[in-house]
């Protein structure tokens, strides 16, 4: 960088840091938000990679010796990468097919289908595990019941492959939905009109098209399999992953040190392959939205891949149907394959013993989905519309934590704020924070896109004309973000309600977790207390969705009638 251009850089930062001081509520919200996020996302991961780093009062790489050259940890690291490869892979290809299905392909249920593969990503983390032990298991209904395979063993690689695979798939198939419906159908159109076989049109159109997608799609569900927790602690059987070693290395072995050098090993892959994926995803230059006017045509295939790709879609969605249904069967029956009687009693027993627990998830989500997203929504507001220095700093900080493993959250949360005067371990204020600064990014994610699509000429007359900034985000530019603040308060609420694998380090007595509850009761064999319970979260999740949703409604039809009569 030239003498002129460090020159230009320092009287820029000057100039953008005397705007933020003649403007003290900002400065205020600003400082805030940075101690905020380096005391609840910077701070936790310093803790964690610390500990593993000074296992006795001092630098000493002892505890990543031991980790790298004991055989259970390599066996460990080699299995969640074999496992991650074979899921991201299979469910990328499931996603593809799907979406370019729902995209491409004119035909009618298309409503019921798009239910079925976003249905997975607001259910319990491990709710394909326990109902591939229904299915699948010992005394399962296909295996045992229905094909009289005695012995069929579901624990361990394949069963993990298959229960990661349905629930991850529908991760893809968002971001793969999008990236097909912005590829200018013209483009195929046109292809087609100078001669190109539907085939050739697909693989140079289409395909390097949505090629960024795809990658997007097996990264992000690759991060997902190697930091998968609920899954592999109830099927891993013989077949150990990291995410799971990380936490029994705490809990079963009480090893602080080595428990931190695990979770830094499952944390420098996941952070780096998610800034990965977000570059790929945001690389605008490989998809056509030019803005304008264009026809939303859908390019036809064969008959018989019409077919192929229907009937794909319809398999997909049966299997996933089968999997609810047997946990919602599964909640009635006494003993599963053994004794076959309907009953209450499981709901009886999970609301006289989880009572409590359903009372104590519903008010953390319902007290942090707010304080989440307009805090997400405050942080996306200054950095797209207002400059600052340290501005991009604080816009990785405040989403790093979301691409962190839950684990390692958890991990750095219970030896951050263990002591004096940071003694928050046991309280609501543990989880309350951990909810809050791992999902915020959903609210800044989702505020940024709204944002970008809202003119700033409509700010900058506002403020024009005197009004600070703090009435300008009030009367004008938070009614027309209110979509994507219900949108990403529904998505917030959902996550708090699963969340699992960062929880399961912060439950005490005083405040327990749905999630942690259903898997001590599987691991206690308590497997109808444990259907129920999941039926029941489910049920309250559903019941969000519609209430969100009647709130949407409501949002849209303010902020549209305010502006047609302004």
């Amino acid at each position: 960088m030239t003498t002129l251009s460090f020159s230009n850089y320092f009287k820029n930062q000057k100039i953008t840091l005397k705007r933020l001081l003649n403007e003290p509520l900002q400065l205020i919200l600003v400082l805030s938000i940075i101690f905020c996020l380096g005391l609840f996302v910077l701070y936790p991961l310093y803790s964690t990679i610390k500990v593993s780093l000074m296992p006795n009062g001092h630098f000493d790489l002892i505890v990543y010796k031991t980790i790298l050259n004991q055989q259970r940890f390599k066996i460990a690291i080699s299995n969640s990468i074999l496992l991650g490869i074979v899921v991201a892979t299979l469910g990328t290809i499931i996603a593809f097919l799907f979406a370019y299905t729902l995209t491409r392909i004119q035909f009618p249920g298309k409503h019921f289908f798009k239910g079925m593969v976003i249905l997975p990503i607001i259910s319990p983390p491990f709710i394909f595990a326990l109902s591939a032990v229904l299915l699948l298991g010992r005394n399962g209904l296909l295996t045992q019941q229905l094909l009289g395979i005695e012995n069929f063993n579901i624990y361990g690689f394949k069963g993990l492959v298959i229960v990661q695979t349905l629930s991850m798939f529908p991760i893809g198939f968002l971001i793969l939905s999008g990236i097909l419906q912005a590829i200018d159908p013209d483009l195929e159109t046109c292809a087609m009109n100078l001669g190109a076989k539907r085939w050739k049109t697909f693989t140079t159109v289409t395909f390097p098209l949505a090629l960024p997608g795809l990658w997007a799609s097996w990264l992000l569900i690759f991060v997902q399999s190697l930091t998968d927790f609920g899954n592999p602690l109830i099927l891993g059987g013989d077949f150990p992953v990291l995410s799971v070693q990380t936490y029994l290395e705490f809990v079963g072995m009480g090893n602080l040190p080595r428990g931190a050098g695990l979770a830094v090993l499952l944390l420098v892959p996941t952070v780096s392959l998610f800034i990965l994926q977000r570059y790929i995803l945001r690389k605008k230059s490989f998809i056509t939205v030019t803005g304008k006017s264009t026809r939303r045509s859908i390019v036809s295939v064969s008959q018989l891949i019409h077919v192929l790709l229907i009937f794909f879609s319809i398999l997909i969605s049966a299997i996933i149907s089968i999997f609810y249904i047997s946990i919602f069967a599964g909640s009635f029956i006494k003993l599963w394959g053994i004794n076959w009687t309907l009953t209450f009693s499981h709901y009886i027993y999970a609301f006289d013993v989880g009572l409590q627990t359903i009372k104590d998830t519903v008010l953390l989500a319902t007290i942090a989905t707010p304080i989440t997203v307009i805090f997400g929504m405050v942080i996306a507001f200054l950095v797209v519309r207002k400059s600052f220095p340290g501005k991009n700093l604080m816009a990785i900080a405040a989403v790093l934590m979301f691409s962190i493993p839950g684990t390692a959250v958890g991990f750095g949360y219970m030896i951050s704020f263990n002591q004096e005067p940071l003694l928050l371990t046991g309280t609501m204020y543990i989880l309350l924070a951990c909810y809050v600064f791992r999902y915020v990014p959903i609210g800044i994610e989702s505020g940024m896109a709204a944002l970008s699509q809202v003119s700033k000429d409509i700010g900058e007359s506002s403020t024009n004309l005197g009004a600070s900034s703090a009435i300008t985000f009030r009367s004008i530019t938070l009614p027309l973000i209110t979509p994507s603040f219900i949108s990403a308060a529904t998505f917030t609420f959902v996550k708090c309600m699963t969340g699992l694998s960062a929880v399961i380090f912060l439950v005490s007595a005083s405040w327990k977790h749905m999630t942690t509850l259903i898997l001590a009761q599987t691991e206690n064999m308590l497997l109808g207390q444990a259907y129920a319970m999941s039926v029941v979260l489910t049920l309250i999740i559903l019941i969000s969705f519609a209430v969100f949703k009647n709130f949407m409604t409501l949002g849209q039809t303010s902020v549209f009638g305010g502006i047609s009569h302004d």
